[in-house]
Protein backbone atom coordinates (compact mmCIF):
# COMPACT_ATOMS: atom_id res chain seq x y z
CA UNK A 1 0.00 0.00 0.00
CA UNK A 2 1.36 3.40 -0.96
CA UNK A 3 1.88 6.23 1.50
CA UNK A 4 -1.19 7.98 0.04
CA UNK A 5 -3.27 4.81 0.51
CA UNK A 6 -2.09 4.57 4.13
CA UNK A 7 -2.98 8.20 4.80
CA UNK A 8 -6.44 7.81 3.29
CA UNK A 9 -7.01 4.61 5.28
CA UNK A 10 -6.00 6.37 8.49
CA UNK A 11 -8.64 9.08 8.07
CA UNK A 12 -11.37 6.89 6.59
CA UNK A 13 -13.16 5.20 9.47
CA UNK A 14 -14.19 1.62 8.94
CA UNK A 15 -17.74 0.71 9.86
CA UNK A 16 -18.50 -2.68 11.33
CA UNK A 17 -20.18 -5.41 9.29
CA UNK A 18 -23.12 -5.12 11.68
CA UNK A 19 -23.45 -1.36 11.10
CA UNK A 20 -23.29 -1.83 7.34
CA UNK A 21 -25.87 -4.62 7.43
CA UNK A 22 -28.18 -2.52 9.61
CA UNK A 23 -27.90 0.44 7.23
CA UNK A 24 -28.65 -1.83 4.28
CA UNK A 25 -31.75 -3.24 6.03
CA UNK A 26 -33.03 0.25 6.81
CA UNK A 27 -32.42 1.41 3.25
CA UNK A 28 -34.17 -1.70 1.84
CA UNK A 29 -37.13 -0.98 4.12
CA UNK A 30 -37.34 2.57 2.74
CA UNK A 31 -37.04 1.50 -0.90
CA UNK A 32 -40.04 1.01 -3.11
CA UNK A 33 -40.50 -1.81 -5.57
CA UNK A 34 -38.27 -0.97 -8.56
CA UNK A 35 -37.63 2.63 -7.51
CA UNK A 36 -34.33 4.49 -7.75
CA UNK A 37 -33.36 3.46 -4.22
CA UNK A 38 -33.98 -0.24 -4.83
CA UNK A 39 -31.93 -0.04 -8.04
CA UNK A 40 -29.04 1.61 -6.19
CA UNK A 41 -29.14 -1.02 -3.45
CA UNK A 42 -29.15 -3.79 -6.08
CA UNK A 43 -26.09 -2.14 -7.62
CA UNK A 44 -24.37 -2.02 -4.24
CA UNK A 45 -24.96 -5.77 -3.90
CA UNK A 46 -23.54 -6.30 -7.37
CA UNK A 47 -20.42 -4.24 -6.55
CA UNK A 48 -19.83 -6.38 -3.43
CA UNK A 49 -20.07 -9.56 -5.53
CA UNK A 50 -17.69 -8.07 -8.10
CA UNK A 51 -15.05 -7.37 -5.43
CA UNK A 52 -15.44 -10.94 -4.15
CA UNK A 53 -15.03 -12.31 -7.68
CA UNK A 54 -11.77 -10.40 -8.21
CA UNK A 55 -10.34 -11.64 -4.92
CA UNK A 56 -11.43 -15.23 -5.61
CA UNK A 57 -10.05 -15.39 -9.16
CA UNK A 58 -7.53 -18.25 -9.20
CA UNK A 59 -5.39 -17.09 -12.12
CA UNK A 60 -4.30 -14.00 -14.02
CA UNK A 61 -6.78 -14.31 -16.90
CA UNK A 62 -9.79 -14.68 -14.63
CA UNK A 63 -8.61 -11.93 -12.29
CA UNK A 64 -8.17 -9.51 -15.22
CA UNK A 65 -11.65 -10.42 -16.47
CA UNK A 66 -13.15 -9.99 -12.99
CA UNK A 67 -11.29 -6.68 -12.56
CA UNK A 68 -12.72 -5.39 -15.85
CA UNK A 69 -16.23 -6.25 -14.66
CA UNK A 70 -15.61 -4.56 -11.30
CA UNK A 71 -14.43 -1.41 -13.09
CA UNK A 72 -17.41 -1.49 -15.45
CA UNK A 73 -19.98 -1.85 -12.70
CA UNK A 74 -18.31 0.66 -10.36
CA UNK A 75 -17.87 3.34 -13.01
CA UNK A 76 -21.33 2.80 -14.51
CA UNK A 77 -22.94 2.98 -11.07
CA UNK A 78 -20.93 6.07 -10.10
CA UNK A 79 -21.77 7.88 -13.32
CA UNK A 80 -25.49 7.17 -12.93
CA UNK A 81 -25.46 8.45 -9.35
CA UNK A 82 -23.44 11.51 -10.32
CA UNK A 83 -25.85 12.36 -13.13
CA UNK A 84 -29.21 11.61 -11.48
CA UNK A 85 -28.92 11.23 -7.70
CA UNK A 86 -26.36 13.83 -6.63
CA UNK A 87 -28.14 16.69 -8.43
CA UNK A 88 -31.34 15.58 -6.65
CA UNK A 89 -29.49 15.74 -3.33
CA UNK A 90 -28.39 19.26 -4.15
CA UNK A 91 -31.98 20.20 -5.04
CA UNK A 92 -33.17 19.18 -1.55
CA UNK A 93 -30.42 21.25 0.13
CA UNK A 94 -28.05 18.32 0.74
CA UNK A 95 -25.20 19.80 -1.28
CA UNK A 96 -22.58 18.51 1.17
CA UNK A 97 -23.68 14.90 0.57
CA UNK A 98 -23.42 15.42 -3.17
CA UNK A 99 -20.02 17.11 -2.93
CA UNK A 100 -18.57 14.33 -0.80
CA UNK A 101 -20.11 11.72 -3.11
CA UNK A 102 -18.55 13.23 -6.23
CA UNK A 103 -15.18 13.45 -4.50
CA UNK A 104 -15.25 9.88 -3.21
CA UNK A 105 -16.31 8.48 -6.56
CA UNK A 106 -13.53 10.40 -8.31
CA UNK A 107 -11.08 8.81 -5.86
CA UNK A 108 -12.47 5.36 -6.67
CA UNK A 109 -12.02 5.97 -10.40
CA UNK A 110 -8.42 7.08 -9.88
CA UNK A 111 -7.68 4.05 -7.68
CA UNK A 112 -9.20 1.71 -10.29
CA UNK A 113 -6.84 3.19 -12.87
CA UNK A 114 -3.85 2.77 -10.59
CA UNK A 115 -4.87 -0.79 -9.83
CA UNK A 116 -4.66 -1.60 -13.55
CA UNK A 117 -0.94 -0.78 -13.50
CA UNK A 118 -0.16 -3.53 -10.99
CA UNK A 119 0.43 -7.23 -11.58
CA UNK A 120 -3.03 -8.66 -10.82
CA UNK A 121 -1.53 -11.65 -8.99
CA UNK A 122 0.76 -9.57 -6.78
CA UNK A 123 0.42 -8.73 -3.10
CA UNK A 124 0.53 -5.02 -4.03
CA UNK A 125 -2.52 -5.51 -6.25
CA UNK A 126 -4.45 -7.31 -3.52
CA UNK A 127 -3.48 -4.66 -0.95
CA UNK A 128 -4.70 -1.85 -3.21
CA UNK A 129 -7.85 -3.83 -4.05
CA UNK A 130 -8.61 -4.29 -0.35
CA UNK A 131 -8.01 -0.58 0.26
CA UNK A 132 -10.31 0.29 -2.64
CA UNK A 133 -12.95 -2.06 -1.30
CA UNK A 134 -12.76 -0.31 2.07
CA UNK A 135 -13.20 3.10 0.44
CA UNK A 136 -16.21 1.81 -1.49
CA UNK A 137 -17.71 0.19 1.63
CA UNK A 138 -17.38 3.49 3.50
CA UNK A 139 -19.04 5.36 0.64
CA UNK A 140 -21.87 2.82 0.40
CA UNK A 141 -22.40 3.03 4.16
CA UNK A 142 -22.68 6.83 4.00
CA UNK A 143 -25.21 6.57 1.20
CA UNK A 144 -27.29 3.81 2.77
CA UNK A 145 -27.26 5.08 6.35
CA UNK A 146 -27.83 8.74 5.60
CA UNK A 147 -27.67 10.36 2.17
CA UNK A 148 -30.14 8.20 0.26
CA UNK A 149 -32.55 8.06 3.18
CA UNK A 150 -32.46 11.88 3.37
CA UNK A 151 -33.25 12.02 -0.34
CA UNK A 152 -36.05 9.48 0.00
CA UNK A 153 -37.63 11.48 2.84
CA UNK A 154 -37.23 14.90 1.24
CA UNK A 155 -37.80 14.39 -2.48
CA UNK A 156 -41.35 15.43 -3.36
CA UNK A 157 -43.60 12.47 -4.18
CA UNK A 158 -44.29 14.08 -7.55
CA UNK A 159 -40.56 13.72 -8.37
CA UNK A 160 -40.09 10.06 -7.35
CA UNK A 161 -40.98 8.55 -10.73
CA UNK A 162 -38.88 11.13 -12.59
CA UNK A 163 -35.88 10.35 -10.37
CA UNK A 164 -36.38 6.61 -10.88
CA UNK A 165 -36.65 7.03 -14.65
CA UNK A 166 -33.58 9.31 -14.74
CA UNK A 167 -31.43 6.96 -12.68
CA UNK A 168 -32.48 3.96 -14.78
CA UNK A 169 -31.73 5.83 -18.03
CA UNK A 170 -28.27 6.78 -16.82
CA UNK A 171 -27.53 3.29 -15.56
CA UNK A 172 -28.54 1.83 -18.92
CA UNK A 173 -26.49 4.47 -20.75
CA UNK A 174 -23.34 3.39 -18.94
CA UNK A 175 -23.96 -0.31 -18.43
CA UNK A 176 -26.37 -1.21 -21.22
CA UNK A 177 -26.83 -4.95 -21.22
CA UNK A 178 -23.46 -5.58 -19.55
CA UNK A 179 -23.43 -8.74 -17.47
CA UNK A 180 -20.72 -10.25 -15.29
CA UNK A 181 -18.21 -12.19 -17.38
CA UNK A 182 -18.19 -15.95 -17.37
CA UNK A 183 -14.69 -17.33 -17.63
CA UNK A 184 -14.25 -20.88 -18.78
CA UNK A 185 -12.59 -23.13 -16.23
Amino acid sequence: MSLLDKMIAAVTPSESEESRADARRQARAAAGNGDWLSMILDQHDQVERAFAAVKAAPDRARRVLAHKWLATILIGHANAEETAIYPALTAISERSHATVGYSEQATVKVQLGLLETLDPMSRAYLDKLEHLEGVVQHHVYAEESNWLLDLKRKVPASQESRLTRRYKEELERYLGDERPPRASS
